[in-house]
Formats: structure tokens, C-alpha cells, sequence
């Protein structure tokens, strides 16, 4: 029985799971994409910890639903004449979870933290002559230079967003990992309650002072509805559609796409989709080591790949859910220009890929590939690419386990045999990828950079460029020169594009348009 149809028997034949506990409506209960086993999110893009992240911390700026930045944490801001100071007022009566006030210091050490991790950050932080507070609800930024797009940065709604946390844990190195939350959100952290593996607790913030404008994807009036969220740690796809069904959750956030089908059958669930702009699949490699640290053996991994192979394995055959996109800005934005590489072009052959691995150098280094079991929308990606590396004759050995022990791992630079990794996958919201500010994928910073440390001062060139580019036409011209390099250097290989359907009872509503699934504004129905 193929994989698909055996999780679809189980998820109409499941009676009870496990986790069964009496309904409780002071109680969101809601099953996550995948286990929580990273809490800070600066120090990892995970994007299960970004959704915690919006739990727990406010930023000071966030994105409505047309992607323009408003004030969130602040009242507003001022500049300079020059453009090169800029003073932000945060709102009154702010205040964190230990009964602290928010000062402008907090905001200035997040900021410096978060400038260090992210992409986006890295280049404001590049224009920042000195963070400053000259008074608890003052932030002054002076630049070296002007930096229209400081807003925006500050706005960032996707891995990594500028969350704001205490000055005391913002001092921490961006380097290690955060494990005490402390935000000013609308809900606070329960740590006594978290297991990983098993469940995550968030209480209420009644000390939260929401805006008074309606909530706008991730802007304005973040109101918490439920005393209490609770997540549900359920890997089994089967077990948690059938856990929604039962109604012993109330949200589950990814159904299988196998399992759509079945939940819609009851009509007490409702199937949405909340993110419309979409997400993007990648494959990362290893640029610090070998074999990837070889153009032409990156090259020959490009070659072999085929979307929709990845794509159907994923999610089926149902081409209303995704598309074949071949740029690494998505498709259907202003700089999602596909086949600008000759690696993207079709036809796509694995006797082009072989021709090119052979004729790349490659002498057998082994090609490691940590792959999570435990996320259906990752999991068979890692399979399908162990077959066809295998298939042009590469060395490959999958390293199954979970998502936590991967989002730990890859940030490990070393040769496989010490810890390291030759290849990981992911996906992310489309909005992380729109253009070369924001964009992982396509930064050449190296070891300063995201995972795969991809290096290119030609890149890095190209992006300073595009930045103070003087109008849309020139800046266009850029993103499709650095579109085109960074898939002629195999900075990332992209793997489709898709949308995701989310799955609730229909004994809540409420729920905002996102980026990913956000805690406030759900509430009871009726």
C-alpha cells in the first residue's frame, strides 16, 4: 500500500488517540508543524520557533496585509533631514512578562543581537554608526549613511523577525541559544510546562497592552482571546488529523495532503488556507565542505534535480496546491524571473547530471543528508534526493531522524565524520524570500551567514548595489543578475512553490492571514 493511502486509512479508522483530555474552552489546544526543541528565536529561522516567538515577543514594527510596515512596540518615528538619524518613540506602558517596563535599552540590545543572526540585519547593521537611548522610550539610530529601508528591516515578519526581549538576555552571544522567554507578547511562556517532544504552554498576558486598530496579519491589535494555549506535539500525521476530528484539538496547522480529504468530510471542520502568498522548497548544501565546496560538484546536484518529483512527494498530484518555480525569488512577485540559469532551464536529465559530477572531479566523498522523519512537507524530500544523487553516482547516506536534531545540527560546520552535513531541506514563507533584502538564500556572507555559508563578494556587490538602486527598472535589472548568480554558484536550489491548508474546528474562528499561524485574534465562535 503506497504511503499516502496507508495514512489516510489510518486517519478514518483512529478512534482515540492518546492525548485525549476533556474539552476545555479556556483552552486553545493546537498541533504545530513540527516538535519545538529551539526557543530563541534569533538564534535559529526554524520556523516552528518564529511561531513561538509571536506567542512570547512584540516587535516594533510589523507588516499589514498590503506587506507595509506599521508601528507595533512604537508610537511612530522621525528623521532627519539627511536621512541619517532616526528616532523611534516606543508606546506608553509597555511592559514584559517579569513586570518590567520595556525601555529603549531592551530595544536597542535586541536590535544589536538580531542584526548579527539575520541577513537583513547584518546590512542595516553594516549602515549603523551607533545604537542609542537617549531616554527609556527613545531608540536613536544614526547612520553612516542613508538607509531607506530601516523600517522595513525593523518590520521584518519572517526568519529572523526583530522579536524585542530584556536587555539582560539580549546581551547574550547571537551565537549561543537563549532558554529563558521573556517577552512582552500577549501570551507569556509556561517553561515549568514545556516538554519537548510532547507539549508548549502560553498563559495570557494580562499585563499586555494591545494597539486599538484591528489586527492586519502581523500589525495592529494582537488581542488574546483564550487564557491559555496549549501545543500538542504530534508527529503522526494520522493520530493528529484524527485528534482534530475527535475533537481533542481544536487547530492542527499542516494537515497531510493526503488527509484533506478525509477532514473535510466532517462538518464540523473547516479547511483554510492563511498564508496566500505561498512558501517556498529548498535544498541548502554545505559550501564550507566537501564535496560541496566545489562549484562544479554543486552544479551536478543542480542539474539532477526535478521539481515536480519533490513536489508530488509532498503533496501529491494536486497541482491547485503547487507549482514548479524555477527562481529563487518566487514566482508571481516583481523578481520572480525563472530560467535565468542554464542550471534551472529544462530539460532536466539525470545523464546531464551524471555527465557533469563526472566530468566535476568528484572521487567519492561521502554525501551526508540529515533528513527529518518526523515533517511530512521535508521528510520525503531528503529521500527523493538520496535517489538521484545516488542514481548519478554520488555517495550518499540519509541521516534520518527528527526536525529538532536537524535545526541543531546544521548549524555545525564541521566534516561529516566529525558532526557536520552535506545537505539539509526546508521550506519558508515566500515573504522570506522576496527580494535580496530580506532573502536568505541568495546572501554570499559565508560563515556569517545562513546555514550552508554560502561566500560571494561578486554576490555581495550586487545586493549592495541593488539596495540603492535609484528606480524599479534598475532594480529589477539587479535581482535578476543576482538571481542568476546565486543559481549558477548553487547558493540554494529551489524545489517548488506551494500553498498550505490549515485545519480547525469549527467551534473557533477568528484566525488572521499570516505568514504562519498567529496566536491572537482566535477565539471561541459564537
Amino acid at each position: 500500500m503506497h504511503r499516502r493511502t496507508l495514512l489516510a486509512a489510518a486517519a478514518a479508522s483512529v478512534a482515540a488517540p492518546a492525548i485525549a483530555q476533556p474539552a476545555r474552552t479556556a483552552t486553545l489546544r493546537f498541533v504545530p508543524q513540527a516538535n519545538l526543541t529551539a526557543l530563541d528565536p534569533i538564534w535559529t529561522s526554524a520556523i516552528v520557533t518564529q511561531m513561538h516567538g509571536y506567542c512570547i515577543f512584540d516587535t516594533l514594527y510589523a507588516v499589514d496585509g498590503e506587506q507595509r510596515p506599521r508601528p507595533q512596540m512604537a508610537e511612530g518615528h522621525t528623521t532627519s533631514d539627511d536621512g541619517r538619524v532616526w528616532r523611534i518613540r516606543l508606546r506608553e506602558g509597555l511592559r514584559f512578562h517579569d513586570g518590567e517596563p520595556v525601555r529603549a535599552r531592551d530595544c536597542v540590545a535586541s536590535l544589536e543581537r538580531w542584526s548579527k543572526r539575520d541577513t537583513f540585519g547584518q546590512i542595516l547593521a553594516g549602515a549603523v554608526d551607533a545604537w542609542g537611548a537617549p531616554d527609556d522610550r527613545t531608540l536613536e539610530i544614526r547612520l553612516k549613511r542613508p538607509f531607506p529601508l530601516l523600517i522595513d528591516a525593523l518590520a521584518k515578519p519572517d526568519a529572523n523577525v526583530p522579536f524585542i526581549m530584556p536587555e539582560r538576555l539580549a546581551r547574550t552571544d547571537a551565537n549561543a541559544q537563549i532558554t529563558e522567554m521573556v517577552g512582552s507578547g500577549p501570551y507569556r511562556f509556561v517553561a515549568g510546562e514545556y516538554n519537548s517532544g510532547s507539549r508548549a504552554v502560553y498563559e495570557k498576558f494580562d499585563g499586555y497592552r494591545p494597539r486599538q486598530e484591528p489586527s492586519d496579519w502581523a500589525s495592529g491589535g494582537k488581542v488574546a482571546h483564550f487564557p491559555r494555549i496549549e501545543w500538542q506535539i504530534l508527529p503522526d500525521p494520522a493520530t493528529a488529523a484524527a485528534a482534530l476530528q475527535n475533537g481533542e484539538v481544536d487547530w492542527l496547522d499542516q494537515p497531510l495532503a493526503d488527509l484533506i480529504p478525509t477532514l473535510r468530510r466532517n462538518r464540523n471542520i473547516a479547511i483554510e488556507v492563511l498564508n496566500p502568498t505561498g512558501l517556498m522548497s529548498i535544498m541548502r548544501l554545505n559550501h564550507q565542505q566537501a564535496p560541496f565546496n566545489d562549484l562544479k560538484t554543486r552544479q551536478a546536484v543542480a542539474l539532477s534535480v526535478e521539481q515536480s518529483e519533490y513536489m508530488q512527494a509532498t503533496l501529491g498530484t494536486d497541482r491547485d496546491t503547487w507549482r514548479e518555480c524555477r527562481s529563487l525569488f518566487p514566482c508571481g512577485t516583481p523578481f520572480g524571473t525563472e530560467d535565468l540559469s542554464e542550471l534551472a532551464r529544462p530539460p532536466r536529465s539525470l545523464d546531464r547530471a551524471r555527465a557533469a559530477l563526472a566530468a566535476s572531479g568528484y572521487s567519492g566523498q561521502k554525501v551526508l543528508i540529515i533528513n527529518p522523519t518526523d515533517f511530512p512537507l521535508i521528510g520525503p524530500h531528503g529521500q527523493v534526493t538520496a535517489d538521484r544523487l545516488r542514481r548519478i553516482g554520488m555517495n550518499v547516506e540519509l541521516a534520518d531522524t527528527d526536525w529538532g536534531t536537524v535545526v541543531q545540527r546544521r548549524v555545525r560546520r564541521e566534516p561529516v565524520d566529525q558532526g557536520g552535513w552535506s545537505i539539509f531541506h526546508t521550506y519558508g514563507s515566500s515573504l522570506a524570500y522576496l527580494n535580496p533584502a530580506v532573502s536568505t538564500l541568495v546572501k554570499g556572507t559565508g560563515t556569517a551567514g545562513w546555514f550552508g555559508w554560502y561566500q560571494s563578494e561578486a554576490m555581495n556587490a550586487l545586493v549592495a548595489q541593488w539596495l540603492e538602486a535609484p528606480d524599479a527598472a534598475r532594480q529589477k535589472a539587479l535581482a535578476d543578475d543576482i538571481n542568476r548568480l546565486a543559481q549558477d554558484d548553487v547558493a540554494t536550489v529551489p524545489l517548488g512553490q506551494f500553498t498550505i491548508r490549515t485545519a480547525y474546528r469549527r467551534s473557533i474562528t477568528g484566525l488572521a492571514k499570516g505568514s504562519m499561524p498567529y496566536p491572537w485574534s482566535v477565539r471561541p465562535a459564537g
